[in-house]
């Protein structure tokens, strides 16, 4: 071998160990050796696991609060922990766009942390504070107004801090697998299968232990613990910093500004003729919304494909959001739900209602190495795809799903009403109505089946068909489908309460469950997303999916 052939094969080896485009935490090119991939992707998933651990510590049983200790309505209770969830899962929308412009990943993510834990702070304290009333009998609120506003103050703190967490290390997670290498790009699809199913498996675990800690000693240290836990997502988070790979690119403009910008310019300049524009158009450009083309007088070409690239997905994105409301119930109705139902396991163990939706999350443990093992290898035998079927053909699969697990919980609750007036118990809230919580199993189980198509699929499109540098934006679309569903599900609960409770007429969501019309509700979610089913496999079969430059 010459030595110019062996100094070139040196080069190629020390390029092919560096990571183009991105660097490591001193700034310095990242090495693909000792960088990155499941290296990294290890502390990350592990402070997500911790982090979901306290949020879904707080969110789970919050209902049981409101209706307990906060002296709310049943309707009430819900509309208030739809918004909650809803804010939480919107303000990403915010956090991304605040990431992708100035801030970064890894700063907002350590921002939001130290927000987040503050709000976890502030809300054991909340709980801590007494009653007004003691052990006097008095149809006076007995919650206090320093209690109430503490509470509300720090549960939104959380969502502020949770919003911007959650969708940044996401996308940070995602940043650690190379695209350009087709073993780490292989490697990113599964990872968003098993970030997932960790996740689950800290929302398993923390459904078995705050919501049993919450009801039967005390809601302060059910609210403390995880606090503690997300102290613990920090400290993880923080540890694998020597190993990560951050992206490397310029700053870059709001991304909301940018993407608005190339609006208002196409709409300036839509007098001028397509003959105008053609030679502004680089070849490569997409050949869908020719309209925006016109905005390339006076924006760049990359500024204009990242407009298209969005606008495509707003039809995908809109059609989506009856699955967030849907979403929606398993924390607020499915559980207030089981609280009247038999849940007793032994003469002296009683099953908190919340802990039902552990099923949810043993159905997804189950299932995601079901479909990573056995459904994928089996689909990707017949359709030739690296990941089995497309990303739209998964979430399509999870709407789908949705309908049976709403019509076997609108059956559920038709026999649970049935039951309660052949007992005559329809004047008698507080009454245990005789059938076995376990009649809801099926609802929780399907919903979780749904949840891997739909949700990973979701995370998998929005993150994978958005230009590089609007990653977090793209992750954020996806988050706020479940932001908007819950705000969705709140108007509609408003909306229909006020509606069913007029004229003297029971409410469809009275406090009294037993004479409530819940499946009312539930064949009405049935139906809609039924609609949302078909209209989206409609946009999904025109849809062109994009590979982000």
């Amino acid at each position: 071998m010459s030595i110019s052939e062996a100094a070139d094969e040196a080069v190629t080896t020390l390029l092919n160990g560096i990571v183009d485009g991105s660097v490591d935490f001193q700034g310095n090119p990242s090495v693909r050796s000792t960088s990155g991939g499941w290296r990294s992707s290890g502390f990350i998933i592990g402070a997500e696991v911790a982090e979901k651990f306290a949020y879904l510590g707080i969110a789970s049983n919050l209902i049981t609060y409101f209706t307990g200790p906060l002296e709310m309505s049943t309707a009430s209770a819900a509309s208030n922990v739809n918004l909650w969830l809803g804010t939480a899962a919107f303000l990403p929308l915010i956090w991304g766009s605040i990431a992708d412009s100035f801030l970064g990943r890894y700063r907002t993510i350590l921002l939001t942390s130290s927000l987040y834990i503050l709000g976890l702070g502030l809300l054991t304290f909340s709980a801590t504070i007494p009653s007004l009333c003691k052990d006097q009998e008095t149809l006076v609120s007995c919650v206090s107004k320093l209690k109430v506003t503490i509470f509300f103050s720090a549960l939104y703190l959380i969502a502020i801090g949770e919003g911007g967490f959650k969708v940044c290390i996401r996308a940070f997670g995602a940043d650690q697998f190379d695209e350009k290498d087709l073993k780490e790009s292989r490697a990113k699809s599964v990872y968003f299968n098993w970030s997932y199913f960790a996740r689950s498996t800290g929302i398993l675990t923390t459904r078995l232990i705050s919501n049993y800690v919450q009801e039967n000693l005390s809601w302060a240290l059910g609210f403390g613990i995880p606090c503690l836990s997300m102290m613990l997502s920090l400290f993880l988070f923080l540890l694998g910093t020597n190993t990560y790979r951050f992206i490397k690119g310029r700053k870059h403009t709001n991304p909301f500004v940018r993407i608005g910008r190339v609006f208002v310019a196409a709409a300036k300049n839509r007098q001028q003729t397509s003959s105008e524009t053609f030679l502004l158009v680089p070849t490569e450009s997409s050949k869908t919304f020719r309209f925006l083309d016109r905005a390339a007088i006076s924006c760049e070409s990359r500024e204009v494909e990242e407009a298209k690239a969005v606008l495509s997905l707003v039809p995908i994105w809109m059609c989506c959001l009856v699955f967030g409301i849907v979403y929606a119930q398993s924390p607020t109705f499915f559980t207030k739900q089981g609280s009247t139902m038999n849940r007793s396991i032994s003469s002296t163990l009683l099953v908190p209602a919340a802990t039902l939706q552990c099923f949810i999350n043993l159905s997804i443990l189950v299932f995601i190495p079901v479909y990573d093992r056995l459904f994928v290898p089996m689909a990707r035998s017949i359709t030739h795809r690296p990941a089995g079927i497309t990303t739209l053909q998964r979430i399509s699969t999870g709407i789908f799903l949705s309908v049976p697990s709403l019509v076997i919980a609108a059956l559920v609750e038709m026999k649970r009403l049935n039951t309660a007036r052949d007992q005559g118990l329809v004047d008698s809230p507080e009454a245990t109505v005789p059938m076995s919580v376990c009649w809801l199993i099926p609802q929780y189980v399907l919903y979780g089946v749904s949840d891997v198509f739909t949700m990973v699929g979701l995370q998998e499109f929005f993150y994978g068909q958005v230009p590089v540098e609007l990653r977090s934006l793209g992750l954020s679309l996806y988050l706020s489908v479940v932001g908007i569903g819950n705000f969705l599900s709140s108007f509609m609960v408003s909306v229909i309460e006020k509606a069913t409770s007029q004229s003297g007429q029971v409410s469809w969501f009275a406090n009294n469950l037993n004479q409530a019309h819940l499946d009312y509700f539930y064949w009405l979610l049935a139906c809609l997303s039924s609609v949302a089913f078909v209209s989206f496999v409609y946009f999904a079969k025109s849809y062109v999916y994009r590979s982000p430059k």
